[in-house]
């Protein structure tokens, strides 16, 4: 009897522990980060998809706004964080969002945050929790259901 009683009892300790534990993280550890959207991003967001059918599959068709249009084929900085494509430390292609990554569990409660894809001018970026600021020439992909992001930045530059 004694034997059960200092079980339940080290059983209760542990749990009670353990939540003090979580509710201290939830509490004093929540990362924080920087709200990235600029106007830039602004129009990236109101990007939307036309939905049709050809033959039993779906297929969804980018629709680029006419403030979005405005900026095909132009220069246009963007601050935001990496999101690898592949694993690594240092990346010349990658996606570039207003979350960090570690805020991906997150996705989807509010909506899916804007990403665009970004190609490095040359050399690469190191994979940092923090925000970095690029310079690019944003353009369309004429064929995003081959895999690659609606919207990319080429030739970009890292900026301070």
């Amino acid at each position: 009897m004694k034997r059960i009683l200092f079980t339940v009892l080290l059983l209760t300790a542990t749990v009670s522990f353990s939540k003090a534990q979580i509710g201290n993280y939830n509490q004093n550890q929540v990362p924080d980060h920087t709200p990235m959207m600029n106007s830039t991003w602004e129009a990236i967001d109101k990007m939307m998809y036309k939905v049709s059918t050809v033959g039993n599959k779906k297929v969804y068709t980018p629709s680029y706004p006419a403030p979005l249009k405005k900026l095909e084929n132009t220069i246009v900085e963007l601050p935001g964080y990496i999101v690898p494509l592949v694993s690594g430390r240092n990346h010349s292609t990658f996606m570039l969002s207003v979350l960090p990554i570690t805020q991906c569990q997150f996705c989807g409660t509010n909506g899916i945050p804007p990403m665009v894809e970004i190609f490095m001018k040359k050399g690469t970026v190191k994979f940092s929790d923090e925000p970095i600021k690029i310079k690019g020439r944003m353009k369309f992909n004429a064929e995003p259901l081959k895999g690659n992001a609606e919207i990319q930045i080429f030739e970009a530059v890292l900026i301070d």
